[in-house]
This record gives structure tokens, C-alpha cells and sequence, in this order.
């Protein structure tokens, strides 16, 4: 595809003799280190600061397995994705990849809301974690400290690419000092932990495993953001070497960065109290006798730098989607002239976070985008699947062939076992 798809009816003829004027589109202005920034921020900001507690009410000691176990399923999707990304710059992300693999518009479309779904839902979910650190802070009814930080950061979405990719870059380096605190505060309790995370396997019940999975599926949720990077495939310079490598980077930078703060945070709290916990990571700090408020206060940027990540997300699915008349109106896909960014779609998208955020609580919202998500990741394989049999590009990474279809076998097996885990009442919500 080309941006030629830009082009709208209904717009006034040009003079004769004269070339008619090209739409606004993306600008290309990301390079490799900010946009990995850009993803380990999507990621650890719709993660560990917010469902760690609900990890660990479901998955007990095992909590940091079911960090482990989650990774497993997301690394081989993110694999998929950093060759896709490749094959196809195209912002559609995943709809473009299976445009091109199947061809079928309404298989298109589907995709498309779903990940449009899945952006607003996770920021919603992540809006709901940041009001819960922010009690601790600022005096402010529920609804007025979730309409006031929405607003603002639709505002900073509307502003440019490359002003929020900086004020992501930048809440992402403070998240990562903070989760950096907590495993430095905890160290002195983690000592057993091999010992202990090895009693916990060797014990395990038919309980211990459901609730294994059960926290697998919210730690899921915590690896949720490397496939918004797809979307950025045409505001990222020499994007067929960046995209992949960013994303591979920041998928590995996030495993490490879970497993150790999910090992420090049981090896300081029982799982119950993490669970009970307003902001669990700040209650690991207190609880071994130092100050919460500096990790209360740098929780919140990281917070709200995954929502405004998901608010980017969703409103590039829905400017492709309406420049290319693919389920959307067309002034959706509208590039503002100045800003260069799709401003009624963002308006549109962080009206719908808002309304998520104010009706639904956390666990029900975790858990239904991490459904949404495995159906797309479930397509976005298969495409790549498909793709690979036509051909071999020769200027983008060539993942084995078992990635993609490991990818699919996982990503299906979670989301039939969620539908059982839910039709029989496991999950909670």
C-alpha cells in the first residue's frame, strides 16, 4: 500500500495544470533508542506498577512464573511481529498483515476494532491503576482525577509524535528507576527465594496450577504494548532494521525487569497482602522500611505513560482503518495539517478510555484485553504463516519457521483456556 490511500472524495477540484495538493500524513522522526524507549514504556506502564497485585492474589508464590509463563506466550507472538513489521511498515499493524495474507476485508475489519478495543480497554485498565496510586496522593474524587489526567493526556497525543515519544521516553526512564528502588529495597529478603520458588513446584495441587494460569493470563496483560510499536511503522526512520530490533529489545528488557520485581515483591509480602494491597509495589517499600512516596509519585508517570501509549495505538488503527475506508469514517483518518497527528480520532478514542475507566473494574478490564489480544495475536501468526510459504524478502529478519506456528498453538491454547477458566467461574472480575 501507499499513502496514495490518503486521497478522499468530496475534496474541491485543483486548477488545471496543477499537481493537487498531498494530504497531511505521518512524519518520520523515531529513531532506534527512542523507539524502544517508546515500547518499554507502552509496556511496563500497562504492567507491573498496576496488576501485580492481581498476579499474586491469583498465582500465590507462584507469581513469578506466571510472569515467566506469560512471556513465553508474548516473546514468540513479539517474534512474529518484528518481522511482520518489516515485511509491512505499514501503521495498520496487524491489519495490514492480514489484508495482505488473506484478502479478506471483513476478517480486516474485525481485527481492526479489536485492536481498537483492546487500546481503550488497556487504557482504561491503566487509568483505573494510576487513580489507585494517586489516592495516596491527591484529594480528588474518582471521577474528577480520571477525567482530568485523560484530557491531559489526550492533549500531549494531539500535540506530535515526537512530544509524546519524548515525554514517554522520559516517564519510562523514571519507571524504571522506580522498579529499580524496589528490588534494591527488597534484596535483603530475597535470599531464599530459589529455595522457595522451588518448594512451590514441588508442591504444586490442581489449585496451585489453575491459579498459575489464572495469573499467567493478567501477567499477559502485562506484556501487552510491543505490538502497538507496529503502529508507529510509518513515523520511525529506516524502519525495516529499527522496528524489529526495538521490539525484540524491549520484550527481553520487560522479562527481566518483572521477574525480578515479581521474585522481590513475594519474597517481601505474603501473595494475599500484595493482593489487598491500593498500590502493592509502594506497600513492598514500606513494608521493609522505607518511604513509599517517591515510588508512589514516579508510579504515576510510568502509569499514565501505558495509557498514553494504548490512546496512540488505538487512534493510528483508527486513522488507517479510516483513510483506507476499512470500517471507519473517513474523517477518522484525517492527519491534522500542523500537529500531524489524527486529532478526531484521538478525541474519539480518549472519550471512549474515559467512559471504560469510570463503569469497569480493573480485574474485568485486565482480563477481557487480554482476550482481545490473544485472538489478534492468534491472526497476526497465521499471517505471518501464510507470507512466509509465498516467499522470503531478502531486506527483512527471517524468524524461524516454528516461531510463527509455536506463536499460534500458545496464543490459541491461552485464549480456549480463559474461555473455560471463565465459563466455569475462574475468572474473577
Amino acid at each position: 500500500m501507499t499513502h496514495e490511500k490518503n486521497t478522499r472524495d468530496g475534496e474541491p477540484p485543483q486548477p488545471a495544470g496543477l499537481p493537487a495538493p498531498r494530504p497531511p500524513v505521518l512524519q518520520r522522526e523515531l529513531g532506534p533508542i527512542l523507539l524502544t524507549l517508546y515500547g518499554l514504556g507502552t509496556i511496563l506502564g500497562a504492567g507491573i506498577y498496576v496488576v501485580i497485585g492481581e498476579v499474586a492474589g491469583a498465582a500465590g508464590l507462584l507469581t513469578p512464573f506466571a510472569f515467566v509463563l506469560a512471556a513465553l506466550v508474548a516473546s514468540l507472538t513479539a517474534l512474529s511481529f518484528s518481522e511482520l513489521t518489516a515485511r509491512i511498515p505499514e501503521a495498520g499493524g496487524p491489519i495490514d498483515y492480514a489484508r495482505q495474507a488473506f484478502g479478506r476485508r471483513g476478517l480486516c475489519i474485525a481485527i481492526g476494532w479489536g485492536l481498537v478495543a483492546t487500546g481503550t480497554v488497556s487504557g482504561a485498565t491503566i487509568l483505573t491503576g494510576f487513580e489507585r496510586y494517586a489516592s495516596l496522593f491527591i484529594d480528588l474524587p474518582r471521577a474528577g482525577t480520571l477525567i482530568l489526567v485523560t484530557l491531559a493526556l489526550g492533549g500531549i497525543a494531539i500535540a506530535g509524535m515526537r512530544e509524546s515519544a519524548w515525554f514517554m521516553a522520559t516517564t519510562t526512564l523514571l519507571g524504571m528507576a522506580g522498579l529499580g528502588y524496589v528490588v534494591w529495597v527488597a534484596a535483603p529478603a530475597m535470599g531464599d527465594a530459589p529455595l522457595r520458588l522451588a518448594e512451590s513446584l514441588g508442591g504444586l495441587e490442581f489449585g496451585m496450577v489453575t491459579g498459575l494460569f489464572l495469573g499467567a493470563f493478567l501477567a499477559f496483560y502485562s506484556f501487552i504494548g510491543f505490538e502497538d510499536m507496529s503502529n508507529l511503522a510509518e513515523e520511525v526512520r529506516d524502519v525495516k532494521r529499527t522496528m524489529p530490533r526495538a521490539i525484540v529489545s524491549a520484550v527481553i528488557i520487560s522479562l527481566t525487569v518483572y521477574a525480578l520485581v515479581a521474585i522481590a515483591a513475594t519474597s517481601v509480602l505474603a501473595p494475599a497482602d500484595l493482593a489487598g494491597a491500593h498500590a502493592p509495589l509502594v506497600a513492598v517499600v514500606e513494608a521493609m522500611g522505607h518511604p513509599g512516596v517517591p515510588l508512589g509519585l514516579i508510579s504515576l508517570f510510568i502509569i499514565v505513560n501505558g495509557a498514553l501509549g494504548q490512546i496512540i495505538m488505538a487512534t493510528r488503527l483508527l486513522m488507517d482503518m479510516g483513510r483506507d475506508r476499512a470500517g471507519a469514517p473517513p474523517i477518522l483518518g484525517r492527519v491534522h495539517p500542523r500537529t500531524h497527528t489524527p486529532v478526531v480520532a484521538t478525541l474519539a478514542v480518549t472519550t471512549a478510555i474515559l467512559l471504560l475507566a469510570l463503569f469497569l473494574p480493573l480485574a474485568t478490564l485486565a482480563n477481557l484485553t487480554s482476550a482481545i489480544m490473544l485472538a489478534v495475536f492468534v491472526t497476526v501468526n497465521a499471517s505471518l504463516i501464510v507470507l512466509k510459504r509465498r516467499g522470503q524478502p531478502e531486506d527483512v529478519p527471517n524468524v524461524p519457521r516454528w516461531i510463527p506456528w509455536a506463536g499460534l498453538l500458545l496464543s490459541t491454547g491461552a485464549l480456549v483456556t480463559q474461555g473455560v477458566l471463565a465459563a466455569t467461574g475462574g475468572l474473577g472480575g
